[in-house]
């Protein structure tokens, strides 16, 4: 079905000719508390990876990060793939790296390049634009059927498959094959780019959280590198200290981390409060985030066991901030409530005529 036909089909005249759709900015997910089952909401899996906006144009493919830094050198086979789509089109999915069993698993993204392990995929969920027409207001299934008409055999680029109702039965089973977790989405909704939205929610299997690297302390005993990496939050302009993790490193890995926070190292501490550490630490510029799973928080807001997973070179240090899940049942009952009063507010179509 091509799009004059959805059109006419529909009754949808809001697709429109774009003068383009440039420089997006991805529609963000709420974490919320749990899974449910809900009819017309459909659960994709949650990718470990970096999210990545593809623009394809007769001039060329852009593809890039969540904060706009290009990925085009970094993942050339990725590039090369988008450029036999045969259609012009903006796309928004995850780029992985999975293993054998096609897990997505980031530490696998991060070395990548030096190692090749493991295999190399955009996963696309979403389709903003194609062959000029602005698709942002049409309903995210029907993106979606537009979107599983053009992914055909494109060797680094995959459609990322969904289920439809059954996300407590899905999110079990991404806990059995120790997945990060599954994304909701209500599958009458607009793309709204740039908003965390409540029409898509993410669920997650193991408590994780991105953090700020304000500091690192000195090795003890026979450790080397350093001993543990000092981590904040944003709370508005201020760096709030959330606690500190040396787990998850191999020797390599605490080497490599000294060497890219030498160069940052400063004489005043970046936290709004000082905190205190076990061995001398060293403050450095707020400007390199990670990623680290941990246990739950405590009462006085720090993470308890936290561990590294790995560094967050697509994201913006000023736009991490600490995730709390909202109460899933709730955000769907609102969302089910704002549904049922747009309905009601739409005008009835006089016979014959389209809206």
């Amino acid at each position: 079905m091509n799009l004059t036909t959805y059109r006419r089909k529909r009754h949808f005249t809001e697709t429109r000719k774009a003068a383009g759709t440039h420089n997006v900015k991805p529609m963000l997910a709420t974490l919320v508390d749990q899974p449910f089952d809900r009819s017309g909401w459909i659960f994709e899996p949650k990718w470990d990876g970096y999210r990545a906006v593809a623009e394809v144009t007769k001039r060329g493919v852009r593809l890039y990060s969540r904060n706009h830094k290009s990925f085009n050198e970094r993942f050339t086979t990725v590039v090369e793939s988008l450029e036999t789509l045969g259609h012009e089109a903006v796309l928004d999915g995850e780029i992985v790296v999975v293993d054998e069993a096609g897990r997505s698993q980031f530490q696998l993204l991060q070395q990548y390049q030096k190692i090749g392990k493991g295999s190399l995929v955009y996963y696309v969920f979403d389709l903003l634009n194609l062959d000029g027409e602005d698709l942002r207001q049409m309903p995210l299934l029907d993106r979606k059927q537009f979107l599983a008409g053009i992914l055909l055999d494109l060797r680094h680029v995959r459609l990322s498959e969904h289920i439809e109702k059954n996300g407590v039965a899905f999110f079990q089973a991404a806990v059995a094959q120790d997945l990060e977790g599954i994304v909701a989405k209500n599958g009458e909704s607009p793309y709204r780019e740039g908003v965390r939205s409540r029409d898509w929610l993410k669920i997650k299997t193991h408590s994780r959280q991105e953090a700020v690297i304000g500091g690192f302390t000195e090795p003890r005993g026979n450790r080397t590198g350093l001993g543990a990496l000092v981590l904040g939050v944003y709370d508005g302009d201020r760096l709030v200290y959330i606690g500190h993790t040396g787990g998850g490193f191999d020797t390599k890995g605490l080497e490599d981390m000294r060497a890219r926070l030498e160069p940052l190292i400063r004489r005043q501490c970046p936290f709004d409060q000082k905190p205190k550490t076990n061995a001398p630490a060293h403050w450095v510029e707020p400007r390199l985030v990670c990623e680290v799973t941990f246990q739950q928080w405590t009462a006085d807001g720090r993470m308890r066991h936290p561990i590294f997973v790995g560094l967050r070179e697509d994201k913006s240090p000023l736009q991490i901030h600490r995730e709390q899940p909202r109460a899933a049942k709730k955000v769907v009952a609102d969302k089910d409530k704002q549904t049922t009063s747009r309905r009601k507010r739409r005008r009835p179509l006089a016979l014959g005529h389209e809206r």
